[in-house]
């Protein structure tokens, strides 16, 4: 089966008087991915999410969101996707189940199938008891939580956050999370922008870095490891006993082992792609014992600065 893109856009610009805040964009999500957008504040970020929901028209170049042409089709995308932006709009004097009430209604939904969705997202979101409750009383992570049950109330294909957890408590952020990964196992493509790197890292499959309106890195994060930090190499590292000339020599003869460094009882091995398997059955044919091994895992944090720094 050939690869469903959610979203799909070609040399999508968009340029303002004095500035391009969006260059020539060429991104591909797949259906069901959690993907993090990121990059420092005016990278481009908030505006492409607006040209992909159809809020602001690029100025040169197209987009598709779920098959859809949010310049021409902007009520079909609507219709498919949900947006929770950085600021959370709720109207504080209404309680969490009429403000979802409302925005069933909007989206065209019975009464009775409003009531039965509302009461499902309230126990997903962990909200139940405090459902008839004022918003203006809520914390901002109970806000985000709300955010999220009325981005659900229509069942979109696909879901648009922005900074989904800043200023919430590490609590609420696993809360936060917890419900990003409940979306994309319901097959819901998942587009997050922020600034939260350690949070993206944990939940998403593929990232793209922004940088002056222009989508400088894309890739899984030990691809982009491996493309900035590793050199393009898997690196693994071996905790063996002992360290002998003879290990060495059988570990470098390892078909894809490009180099071995040593450090104390460690193996730092570079090879072309993940051959554990090969490896440890070289240590253990030259006499000596595999104590721990493991590919060496990279930060979204390090690979980040990396770009800017280069």
């Amino acid at each position: 089966m050939p690869m469903q893109y959610a979203i799909e856009t070609t040399e999508l610009t968009k340029g303002y008087k004095n500035k391009i805040a969006v260059d020539r964009l060429n991104l591909r999500v797949g259906e069901g991915e959690i993907f993090g957008f990121l990059g420092p504040n005016g990278a481009g970020k908030t505006t492409t999410i607006l040209m992909l929901l159809g809020l602001t028209e690029p100025t040169f170049g197209s987009a598709r969101v779920c098959g859809y042409d949010p310049t021409r089709e902007p009520l079909k995308v609507k219709r498919m996707a949900g947006y929770l932006p950085e600021k959370v709009g709720f109207y504080d004097d209404m309680t969490a189940r009429q403000n979802l009430e409302y925005t069933a209604a909007l989206n065209g939904l019975s009464t009775g199938a409003a009531k039965k969705k509302i009461d499902e997202l309230l126990e997903l979101v962990g909200l139940v008891d405090v459902a008839e409750h004022k918003v203006g009383t809520f914390s901002h992570g109970m806000k985000q939580r709300l955010g999220i049950a009325d981005v659900m109330i229509k069942d979109p294909k696909i879901a648009f956050f922005d900074e989904p957890t800043a200023g919430i408590d590490p609590e609420g952020t696993d809360q936060v999370l917890t419900l990003i990964r409940g979306m994309a196992r319901r097959n819901v493509t998942v587009f997050i922008s922020s600034h939260q790197l350690h949070q993206v890292q944990k939940v998403c499959t593929r990232v793209g870095i922004m940088a002056n309106g222009r989508l400088v890195a894309e890739g899984s994060v030990d691809e982009l490891g491996r493309k900035v930090i590793g050199g393009g190499k898997f690196r693994i590292e071996a905790q063996v006993s002992p360290v002998s000339d003879r290990l060495l020599t059988v570990v470098r003869g390892v078909r894809g082992v490009s180099n071995v460094d040593v450090e104390g009882d460690r193996l730092l091995i570079s090879c072309d792609e993940d051959i554990r398997p090969q490896i440890a059955r070289a240590i253990i044919d030259s006499e000596s014992l595999l104590l721990q091994m493991k590919i060496e895992e990279y930060s979204l944090d390090d690979i980040y600065l990396r770009y800017f720094r280069d």
